[in-house]
């Protein structure tokens, strides 16, 4: 448990601060960060003797994969290929879990965790369009870092982090961060956290469009399984092997839809992703069918991923091209967060 705490708390507080690195320092510096954190972390990992070691390596990894999403996100360019890069997520988050434990089962649960290291074999490549694609990089972005705004963002989320896992003190803490959070922006509005980027109304739109839907996925990621058992009465295998094929049809299907989101428009894109969304709810909700559950699921899947892919690039193209990465990185902070409030509402509805 402390080890995904770990992983989600880095790379949620991560991509902000990557994103800010690629946007004052450029692609490179960015790609170079990620990948070192990757694979000291990996080592660190694999070698350490101790769970607190494990866990700060853990963490570096999570960074690490945080600052090669933002590149990866940064160099997309359009809604099409932020969908390649969308449904990967969500088909590796529904396969992830049983290709961990079969290497478990194999190997070891460090060997698992290592797998991520498999990703820096993408670098050199990057590395090399990035090169090419801006040969001369723009300067270092002028002004000192928001050290405090940093702080503060990263505190707040994570307060929502710990939302499942201690919920009294976890409010506590966000509260005080967002209100704390909100005076220093009054106060420096081109700090880490720029109102350029929160006062225009496309990527508050679209931020909170993948908030709530990746929310949604993640409640019924956590509850389908218990409705199924209780609903159905399926057996447990039965179950995995169901919602599997479920979440990769779901990711699957979002990448089409991403391909063709440019002719669809801004405003039926957006509609077609909140009636599926509220659909896939009220089925779940109400359904007592094992297959209609896990349609649920996979729907859930198909707005979460479509929205990442479609809204961030809304998001970034909403803002001035200095604060592009900056969007983009708080657009992904926004719709991680919905992997941690999912469970917390899922043990709320369902769970408890």
């Amino acid at each position: 448990a402390w080890l995904v705490t770990a992983f989600a708390w880095a790379r949620t507080v991560g991509m902000p601060l990557l994103a800010t690195l690629l946007r004052r320092r450029g692609a490179r510096a960015a790609l170079r960060a990620g990948a070192g954190l990757v694979l000291g972390g990996t080592v660190v990992l694999v070698a350490s003797p101790w769970l607190p070691l494990t866990l700060i390596g853990r963490a570096a990894q999570a960074a690490g994969a945080a600052g090669l999403i933002a590149v990866a996100m940064s160099l997309a360019g359009d809604a099409r290929r932020m969908g390649v890069i969308s449904a990967g997520f969500g088909m590796l988050g529904a396969s992830g879990p049983l290709l961990g434990e079969r290497i478990t089962d194999a190997v070891s649960w460090r060997a698992a965790l290592a797998v991520s290291v498999l990703a820096l074999l993408a670098v050199p490549a990057v590395g090399r369009h990035i090169a090419k694609a801006t040969p001369a990089e723009a300067p270092p972005a002028e002004g000192r870092f928001d050290t405090r705004g940093a702080l503060l963002l990263a505190t707040l989320a994570t307060g929502l982090i710990l939302l499942p896992t201690y919920p009294l003190p976890a409010i506590g803490v966000a509260v005080c961060a967002a209100v704390l959070l909100a005076l220093h922006i009054r106060r420096h509005p081109d700090g880490f956290v720029p109102t350029a980027v929160l006062r225009a109304p496309v990527f508050r739109t679209a931020a909170l469009l993948a908030l709530t839907l990746s929310t949604s996925y993640f409640v019924l990621l956590f509850s389908v399984p218990r409705l199924i058992a209780r609903r159905a009465d399926w057996s447990t295998g039965a179950v995995a092997t169901g919602q599997l094929v479920a979440l990769l049809t779901g990711s699957a299907l979002a990448l089409g839809f991403a391909a063709i989101s440019a002719r669809l428009g801004r405003v039926r894109v957006r509609a077609v992703l909140l009636m599926v969304g509220t659909l896939a709810a009220t089925t779940a909700a109400w359904a007592h069918s094992a297959p209609a559950l896990l349609a649920a699921a996979g729907a859930a899947v198909f707005c979460a991923t479509g929205a990442n892919a479609t809204q961030s690039m809304d998001a970034a193209s909403a803002v001035p091209p200095t604060q592009r990465p900056t969007a983009i990185g708080l657009f992904t902070l926004g719709y991680q967060l919905g992997g941690a409030l999912g469970p917390a509402l899922a043990t709320l509805l369902v769970l408890g």
